[in-house]
């Protein structure tokens, strides 16, 4: 909660911002607190995040992931709004295989809860559009590390672990790959999601890095830039987890402009500079 609170107090600097604490699952305050306010695209990246979470507390995936986004599209029905921009996830790949991934691939193996929830948003999306006739745009990141991230995030855990000379557990033997994304240019590819012209009614796309790299190679930049040695823990591969992902960014680059800049050799140490001026959050 200190993180989040953190996160707000750097928001509330910017001229025009508007705090606005509402539960989204709550659908007559929702309606009632946006009544005053003319919105012409609704940006949702509001939801019950990550993987592991979701085997254990599965009903707060339910809750936050399919009634809440439920309420939003009905609110951006009822409000005419012309496009809704809203978080998917590489998680919608599940069990696939070929690699990269592509939006035009079968995504109907899922391997959790979590990625399960994010396939039924985007064909809860493309139901409203048909039947309603807004524009939505499902974005499916991968993936995404920087500073103010996530703390349940393996980069963070890890950081966190190795500075305080702690062991890290490292599934599947480390034999994992992740397309790394990093936040800056997620917030490129929203931005273009939000205003880019000539989109479809109804459009996916992958934003992530474009390169698949290996865990153990992002675990030896982290050891580089504290100069300490993770004592690693070899486990094998979790429930839900994948071995590997790697997205195909043809679509997004050809029509959102999205073209990420920012490998793991460059976001690792911005990452870990700004956990170094962070103690608080350890």
């Amino acid at each position: 909660m200190a993180l989040k609170e953190a996160r707000a107090a750097i928001l509330r600097n910017y001229p025009g911002y508007e705090e606005k604490r509402l539960d989204l699952c709550d659908s007559g305050s929702l309606s009632a607190d946006l009544s005053n306010y003319d919105i012409p695209v609704f940006c949702h990246l509001a939801a019950q995040a990550g993987v592991r979470y979701s085997l254990t507390n599965p009903m707060a995936y339910q809750r936050s992931n399919l009634a809440g986004f439920l309420n939003v599209l009905e609110l951006v029905r009822h409000r005419d709004i012309e496009r809704l921009v809203f978080a998917s996830s590489s998680s919608v790949y599940g069990g696939n295989t070929k690699m990269p991934f592509s939006e035009s691939d079968r995504v109907d193996t899922p391997v959790s809860l979590y990625a399960a929830t994010k396939k039924a948003n985007e064909l809860m999306a493309h139901s409203y559009t048909h039947l309603y006739g807004f524009q939505t745009v499902g974005l499916r990141f991968f993936t995404v590390y920087g500073p103010w991230g996530r703390p349940d995030m393996a980069m963070w855990l890890f950081s966190t672990a190795i500075k305080a000379g702690k062991p890290i557990k490292v599934f599947n033997y480390g034999n994992m790959k992740r397309d790394f994304t990093y936040i800056d240019d997620i917030v490129d590819g929203i931005m273009g999601a939000m205003f880019s012209d000539g989109l479809d009614r109804h459009e996916i796309f992958n934003l992530g890095n474009h390169r698949s790299e290996n865990l153990m190679e992002m675990i030896s930049i982290i050891e580089s830039e504290l100069g300490i040695k993770a004592d690693k823990h070899l486990l094998p591969l979790q429930p839900g987890d994948v071995p590997e992902s790697y997205a195909d960014i043809e679509l997004a680059s050809r029509k959102l402009g999205f073209h990420p800049r920012t490998t793991i050799k460059e976001g690792i140490p911005k990452f870990i500079a700004w956990l170094n001026h962070h103690p608080e959050f350890i």
